[in-house]
């Protein structure tokens, strides 16, 4: 199937939200990772969300000028060709943009999608993120009505972070402490400032003690709880039933039990980076030491090419990788929900 347009996109989002799973939001960095997560995908018989973020934008520019647009537009364009042999609806996303790189990155993937819909054509991508936690929530809910406005003239779906998620993602951090609660003032002062969907669809990244990057259950406090608060606390203002479709941020070591009280509370769409990149970068490192002396040219020796080509080592990261993303549909309960 092609790269979901605007309007699979909202039917996936609808689907997940009415059925209570959630789409696993995988990045990536390279074509290769981009086949893994297609082929997870495609073997859970899931739809789902690939995302890159301005870390992943900047490497897949090349190293020699290491340009975000260039990247997320080349692998974005790779996507639209290569997703068509895969028996799934994907999403293209780019992940967490702070201020100083709106500019350089998110404003001008706006702009290439603007001008393709404006010739009858869909966007390159169907969403992006403008994650302004490190603002103050006034200057974050201005930024974000004026990307909203522009995402919605191009067909996109916003995705706003509108408090801290604990950790570090691509040079944004927070510490991990009690800030990392969303609360229903905010969620309000969201609403108000965004709408509830009239404006334009924006999913949201709400904090309840999320953590980027790795840790063990029990070391951060997660309270997915506190979503149905936020979701009950706006309807009784606004009227709109559920009126949020939730992303759940920093998931690496949540249990089952956390996961699910997210999904039942309006989780649409959770990321996974940390352990996907362990699941890709294990059987390489497997490899390597199985086939040490081929390899490497050890004493003056040749080695093996066949144990050096990057095809070799690359077939089982991309497995690896493939099998961690089923197991995600798995958890978020997206296993065999793809549209027909």
């Amino acid at each position: 199937m092609p790269i979901a347009t605007p309007e699979v996109y909202n039917e996936m989002l609808d689907r997940a939200k009415a059925g209570k799973f959630a789409y696993p939001a995988i990045n990536v960095t390279s074509t290769q990772t981009l086949h893994a997560a297609l082929r997870g995908f495609a073997e859970a018989e899931s739809d789902g969300i690939v995302q890159i973020s301005t870390g992943g934008a900047e490497f897949l520019g090349g190293q020699y000028n290491k340009d975000m647009v260039t990247g997320a537009r080349a692998l974005a364009e790779f996507a639209h060709v290569v997703a068509e042999k895969y028996p799934v609806n994907v999403a293209l996303h780019t992940d967490h943009c702070p201020k100083d790189k709106l500019d350089g990155y998110v404003r001008p993937l706006l702009a290439i999608s603007k001008e393709r819909v404006d010739r009858g054509l869909n966007p390159l991508f169907q969403s992006h993120m403008w994650d302004g936690s490190a603002e103050t929530l006034k200057d974050n809910l201005e930024i974000a009505a004026e990307l909203l406005a522009q995402a919605a003239a191009a067909k996109i779906v916003l995705e706003v972070e509108i408090t801290p998620t604990g950790g570090e993602e691509d040079g944004v951090s927070h510490e991990i402490n009690d800030e990392l609660y969303t609360t229903v003032d905010d969620a309000l002062r969201t609403a108000e400032a965004l709408g509830t969907g009239e404006r334009g669809r924006y999913l949201l990244a709400a904090s309840f003690g999320n953590v980027h990057g790795v840790y063990k259950p029990g070391n951060v406090v997660l309270r997915p709880e506190l979503l149905s608060d936020l979701q009950r606390g706006v309807a009784e203002v606004t009227g709109k039933q559920d009126p949020f479709d939730f992303v759940f941020h920093g998931g690496s070591g949540s249990t089952a039990e956390e996961i699910a009280t997210a999904l039942e509370n309006g989780v649409v769409k959770m990321n996974l980076d940390t352990d996907t990149q362990y699941a890709f970068t294990r059987p390489i490192v497997d490899h390597v030491f199985r086939n040490y002396d081929g390899v490497l040219k050890v004493d003056g020796e040749v080695g093996n090419k066949k144990t050096y080509d990057p095809r070799s080592w690359g077939k089982s990261a991309e497995g690896g990788m493939a099998e961690r993303v089923t197991r995600a549909c798995a958890d978020l309960r997206s296993t065999g929900t793809k549209l027909k």
